[in-house]
């Protein structure tokens, strides 16, 4: 059989431009529901809260290596996987965005969310300097390693493996000023540290939890949550039974703040192409999800404007699709990042990943416990979680461990961290937009290490002083009481 010139047929001559990315995507899920498998069959594990997309990455990651070494067939593309994590990243702070907030909610616990928002800043900035300091020793000590690397550790403790692998290949795109390349991490590097922080989340949060109910301070609750018709949907949204389905609905405003977050990060690659500044064209591609959260908080204001002039009758955003459609993007981007670790990289930084790791998670314990008991006195142990759990691995992680110890969410923790966020990205906007320094040169770095050091003592004692009423005095003794 002759094919017209052009033309393309389903066999296996076509098996890489047809079948080899959507095979890859079902791998994927695949190895999801194996790591969803095994955690329910082995207690440990279920005790421990491992996400079964770590599992599941881990177990396939180790299922690639037997495949690509001692058969010599590579089970799938690493780039494609790098690049599922890349997106999955923006797709899943864009449907976190895109829902709505409960205002009334948002005045009675305004200062604790903004405490919320500080601890957060405090807990990056931390992270940063000490990451920082790591690594400059590292490379004063004559172990030739990347002098900028330890500012990653944010990045994956923080904001999980997506971020962590863009400036990790960011980096390791960079030159010095003599032309030569500085950092080999290749994506790698920063999977990793991504992937021991959700480690970290969960043995150390289980960890605390038992401690603390040895002690008598965390007490064993049973959940007993009925789900309400208002779990799902609000009041005014539109019907399932619409000509397009409401998930297409959610999918395709997903889709729409991405394309216009990809606009503005076209125009900047096209602002670096005109004016020869390089660093717009890193900020571009660099940020996704910071330009993604930007474009769908204002396709959200722009809904809101016309359901109030009454030109769009009915609510469209549904709350709960949107966590499903975070949830599956946070999923497939933490089975994607670590299936994408190159071992041999790895073991060429094992120490200063070691190091790095193990810095971050001492300092990440001590400076959270420390703000939360001094910021959350009635709630200290239900804020400790949700906060260390995301600081080291994600948003999940958090909430997870915070299930544990308040199943009802009986006290204000979930809706202050919610709320929380706007003020978490004001404070740790600075050393997002610092990375680029922390690579082009060793004083840039230092510079960047000095301001980080600078952030962390402001956001630290705004943190004590209005802990302690000195400043915003009797505003938050009145919202603690309007939340009991």
């Amino acid at each position: 059989m002759f094919l017209a010139e052009g033309a393309w047929s389903f066999d296996l001559t076509q098996f890489d431009s047809v079948w080899k990315f959507a095979l890859e995507v079902v791998l994927l899920l695949i190895f999801l529901l194996i790591g969803n498998l095994i955690r329910r069959v082995v207690p440990f594990l279920r005790k421990a809260f491992i996400p079964s997309a770590l599992l599941g990455g881990l177990l396939l990651l180790g299922v690639s290596i037997f495949f690509d070494k001692v058969l010599n067939f590579p089970l799938f593309d690493a780039r494609h996987m790098q690049i599922i994590t890349y997106h999955s990243l923006a797709i899943g702070f864009i449907a976190m965005s895109l829902k709505a907030v409960d205002k009334s909610k948002k005045q009675k616990i305004g200062m604790m969310a903004t405490q919320n928002g500080m601890i957060t800043g405090g807990t990056y900035m931390l992270q940063a300097v000490l990451g920082l300091g790591v690594s400059l020793i590292f490379f004063a000590l004559g172990a030739e390693k990347f002098y900028g690397a330890g500012v990653i550790l944010p990045l994956g403790f923080g904001q999980g493996p997506g971020n962590a692998l863009t400036w990790d290949i960011n980096f390791t795109n960079m030159l010095n000023a003599e032309g030569a390349q500085i950092f080999f991490g290749e994506g790698s590097f920063g999977l990793t540290i991504a992937s021991v922080g959700f480690i970290v989340a969960s043995v150390v949060g289980v960890t605390y939890i038992e401690i603390f109910k040895k002690k008598g301070q965390i007490k064993p609750k049973t959940e007993n949550l009925e789900r309400k018709v208002s779990d799902f949907e609000d009041e005014g949204e539109i019907e399932d039974s619409e000509s397009v389905d409401k998930t297409s609905i959610q999918i395709a405003l997903v889709a729409l703040c991405y394309v216009l977050a990809f606009g503005i990060m076209f125009l900047l690659a096209k602002v670096s192409e005109w004016t020869g500044i390089a660093v717009f064209n890193s900020i571009a591609w660099g940020f996704n999800f910071i330009f993604g959260v930007l474009t769908a908080t204002l396709v959200k204001a722009l809904i809101n404007f016309f359901r109030k002039k009454n030109i769009i009758k009915k609510q469209y955003i549904n709350n709960y699709q949107m966590d499903r459609i975070s949830g599956f993007a946070f999923d497939l981007m933490i089975i994607a990042g670590v299936a994408a670790i190159d071992i041999a990289i790895v073991r060429d930084y094992a120490w200063l990943i070691v190091a790095l790791c193990a810095v971050g998670t001492i300092a990440t314990l001590v400076y959270v416990r420390l703000m939360t008991k001094l910021c959350f006195k009635d709630f200290s142990h239900e804020a400790f979680l949700v906060n260390f759990g995301t600081l080291t691995g994600t948003a999940s992680n958090g909430m997870i461990l915070l299930r544990e110890v308040d199943p009802n969410f009986e006290t204000p923790t979930a809706d202050i961290y919610i709320l929380s966020q706007f003020t978490a990205t004001l404070c740790v906007a600075p050393l997002l937009f610092l990375l680029n320094m922390c690579g082009k040169s060793l004083t840039g770095c230092f510079i960047a290490l000095g301001i980080f050091l600078v952030l962390f003592g402001v956001y630290t004692t705004f943190l004590v002083l209005t802990s302690k009423g000195i400043i915003f005095k009797g505003k938050k003794k009145e919202t603690v009481e309007e939340t009991k």
